[in-house]
C-alpha cells in the first residue's frame, strides 16, 4: 500500500509541474513607426507667407485713397 501511496503521489507531482505551466519566454511586439506626412514643398511653402506679407504691407501703408482723390478733385 506504501508503494502505491508513492506512486501515486510521484505521478501527481509530476503532472502537476508539467501542466503547471509553461516557461514561454516574453517576446515584446515589434514597434512600428508612424512617418509623418511629407511637408509642402516647392513654391507652395514660401508663396502664402508672402502673400500674407504683401496683403498686410499694402494694407498698412495705404493713403486712404478717398483723400487723395478728394484734394485733386478741389483743385
Amino acid at each position: 500500500m506504501k508503494k502505491l501511496f508513492a506512486m501515486t503521489a510521484a505521478a501527481i507531482s509530476a503532472g502537476s509541474a508539467a501542466l503547471a505551466g509553461s516557461a514561454a519566454v516574453y517576446v515584446a511586439p515589434e514597434v512600428t513607426t508612424i512617418e509623418p506626412p511629407a511637408r509642402m514643398g516647392g513654391s507652395g511653402a514660401w508663396l502664402i507667407p508672402l502673400v500674407i506679407v504683401a496683403v498686410l504691407a499694402l494694407a498698412l501703408t495705404s493713403n486712404g485713397g478717398s483723400e487723395a482723390e478728394g484734394e485733386i478733385a478741389s483743385e
